[in-house]
């Protein structure tokens, strides 16, 4: 082998084992191509709507493409897994949310840590879920729910629209907190179970704001609450669950995140606009519609933000014994 090979083996060895952030680093400026988002829900829902819209405003900024790719599985765990396992560029994010702190701990031998694995990048959307009866159901406000559900333990059913979803969680949180029983019913997916509370089957349900609106409007259903720690906008006369339990706090929240080496200057670019996206009145009008407020964060603080929501939401699946089917 002559010197002039073995140097060049040598030299194409190295680059091999360079860190990616160092190829990055001494490449093109980011974005120089198209970007994507990794939703692990079905088209159509609340969820991959906003993520569609931040999309759209990100790539308006980036002056990229940013494609929107659906991969559903597992409870969202696959499109989380391909994002865990990307390069680490910024070009490959998921669209990640509360589903994400209940999975580390619903799920066994997940093949990510999504707290090791995925860094934040920024946080775009928070809002309520909302605590919903059929209309016939005796109590008309909280306080007087926890003393019925006192008097009659065991008799009162919940809907979810299944084992580990956030509606189930946010019934399991409101159960250890409140002191009171209750039967969880899970359905397959949030259309049955609203049917069913609607219907007069069960009688109870913590579930998405913007599903329910339309029969809580109707007379249909009765709102006794709202989770986050503060009213919504959509239904400012109807109190929180807080008020009445306190410290309590349920939200669906989404926003976006990617594998954790990903460069810090290539995610602070992200972070800033996305912010600025989360600025304009227009987005944050059209988020509303989806039931959410803009949800502006610096990656450090969405990422303590999700830490924070790993560990409790861990908390609640673990003394409720809730497992993944």
């Amino acid at each position: 082998m002559t010197l002039q090979r073995r140097r060049f083996l040598h030299l194409a060895a190295g680059a091999a084992t360079l860190p990616i952030t160092s190829r990055v680093a001494r490449g093109e400026a980011f974005p120089s191509r198209p970007v994507r988002i990794i939703v692990a829900f079905a088209p159509g829902g609340i969820g991959d709507l906003g993520a569609r819209l931040i999309g759209q405003s990100l790539q308006e900024r980036l002056h990229q493409p940013v494609v929107i790719e659906n991969r559903p599985g597992a409870g969202g765990n696959t499109g989380t897994e391909a994002v865990a396992r990307a390069v680490p560029d910024g070009y490959t994010m998921i669209w990640a949310g509360a589903n994400n702190a209940i999975n580390a701990s619903l799920y066994d031998n997940l093949s990510f840590n999504f707290v090791r694995d995925i860094a934040a990048v920024g946080s775009v959307m928070r809002g309520p879920f909302v605590m919903a009866v059929h209309p016939s159901f005796p109590a008309k406000t909280v306080a007087e729910f926890i003393a019925y559900a006192k008097a009659n333990p065991g008799k009162i059913d919940m809907a979810s629209p299944g084992v580990g979803t956030a509606p189930h969680v946010n019934g399991e949180l409101f159960k250890m907190m409140a002191g009171v029983e209750m039967v969880h019913v899970p359905y397959r997916g949030d259309g049955p179970a609203l049917s069913d509370l609607i219907a007069g089957q069960v009688q109870v349900m913590f579930g998405n704001l913007i599903s329910a609106m339309e029969h809580i409007r109707a007379g249909r259903l009765r709102a006794l609450a709202v989770t986050t720690a503060a009213p919504s906008p959509a239904l400012p006369d109807v109190p929180t669950v807080r008020a009445t339990v306190p410290g309590y706090e349920a939200s669906a929240w989404f926003g976006l995140g990617a594998p954790r080496a990903t460069p810090a200057d290539v995610i602070a670019r992200l972070n800033k606009e996305i912010n600025a996206s989360l600025a304009d009145p227009k987005l944050a009008a059209r988020l509303a519609e989806l039931g959410g407020a803009p949800m502006p964060l610096s990656p450090e603080a969405f990422d303590a933000f999700i830490a924070a929501e790993t560990d409790k939401w861990g908390k609640v699946v673990r003394l409720s014994g809730a497992k993944a089917n």
